[in-house]
């Protein structure tokens, strides 16, 4: 039974996002009694696609695609400016198709063990925060880099056309800031080598993976009903990689599903209701960003969705909101974990300069969709 008292009381520190969420949900449940309602509230099609795409990127990374792409990307001499960029970018743009979440998982350990090999470990928390900002704000640009765009893409029914014109200003501007801060650095030559050399572990199931990853496009996309690719990545995982299924994230599921339920219930409370739409209606862009520092991006995303018409706003507030606070995005978390595991790790100056670089780039963003006539 001790195992399980010690279960229960680790479950809050390991997983605060799902604790918080049940907590939530659970708390609704004395304004809003369980009833068949609930169900309604839950957005199946969201948790399909959030399921399917965690599943194929998992298998991806499982046979060594993302580290033998970085791998050949950075094997040979390299100034420190070009290195620190590809290190930066890796994140970037990979978080547009995998999540800011799985890139910053991939690639921060990768930065860790290139500035070892090359004694620049006294850039490592730039290197580190760099990332971090740069997968969050990377993720910002296709509506699978993250899951609060996923889950507004669906729930508002977007056109791909009116997504990206909407966050692709922001993506270029994020992706100019990225590549200038490496301008900070003193510029020298390095070589790097790596002692063990990542090979595909299997191309036949690469090529399965990034097969199912192009019909997960087309679900995003509505050509391909979600129901119907549920039913062939199980099928593909359970044929070639069943044990896939023990390491996913069902734990950012079931938050999903806490929330969904949550916003469902206090929309029902009429005090509730009419507050939340009309601090929505008179800032949402600023009440989104702001709700993001406190609960993250992705409960603020799902908690504020029913409560407003302005996607747009509600969008870009969440996504630039994951700058800030290290519980804005979940993934900068994921990133300080990383980093504290690593030998002289300085939390409290990481945690600083986190800070100062966030909370500025946060200003400098907002600022940026207030002028172009968000509120």
């Amino acid at each position: 039974m001790n195992w399980m008292k010690d279960k229960i009381l680790q479950f809050p520190k390991k997983e605060p996002v799902l604790f918080a969420a049940a907590l939530c949900m659970i708390l609704s449940a004395f304004f809003v009694p369980p009833s068949k309602e609930w169900i309604a509230h839950i957005d199946f099609r969201t948790l399909a696609l959030l399921f399917a795409l965690m599943a194929v990127v998992a298998g991806m990374e499982h046979h060594g695609l993302f580290n033998w792409i970085a791998q050949k990307m950075l094997s040979g001499k390299k100034t420190r400016r070009m290195l620190f960029l590809v290190l930066i970018l890796l994140p970037f743009f990979t978080s547009m198709l995998i999540t800011n979440d799985v890139a910053l998982i991939t690639f921060v350990p990768f930065a860790i063990l290139i500035l070892e090999l090359t004694g620049q470990q006294k850039y490592l928390i730039f290197v580190v925060i760099a990332q971090t900002i740069a997968a969050n704000l990377g993720s910002m640009a296709t509506p699978v880099g993250n899951p609060q765009n996923l889950y507004l893409y669906s729930c508002f029914d977007l056109s791909a056309g009116a997504f990206f014109a909407a966050v692709l200003p922001y993506a270029l501007l994020s992706l100019a800031a990225v590549a200038v801060s490496v301008l900070f650095c003193k510029n020298e030559t390095f070589a790097v080598d790596f002692p063990e050399k990542q090979k595909i572990d299997s191309t036949g199931h690469l090529v399965l993976y990034l097969v199912l990853f192009v019909l997960c496009l087309l679900s995003v996309f509505r050509v391909l009903h979600w129901g119907i690719l549920l039913g062939i990545v199980c099928a593909a995982l359970f044929a070639a990689d069943r044990s896939l299924f023990k390491g996913l994230d069902y734990g950012l599921l079931l938050t999903f599903v806490c929330f969904f339920i949550f916003a469902g219930n206090i929309g029902a409370i009429d005090a509730v209701n009419t507050f939340l739409r009309s601090i929505m209606g008179s800032a949402p862009l600023l009440t989104s960003a702001l709700a993001s520092q406190v609960i993250s991006n992705v409960p603020a995303a799902v908690l504020l969705s029913g409560f407003t018409q302005e996607w747009k706003a509600l969008l870009l507030g969440t996504d630039i909101g994951g700058l800030g606070t290290p519980i804005a995005s979940m993934a900068s978390l994921i990133s300080f974990r990383l980093y504290m595991k690593t030998k002289n790790a300085a939390g409290g100056k990481y945690l600083l300069w986190f800070s100062v670089v966030n909370f500025a780039g946060l200003a400098v963003f907002l600022a940026v969709a207030l002028a172009a006539g968000l509120r």
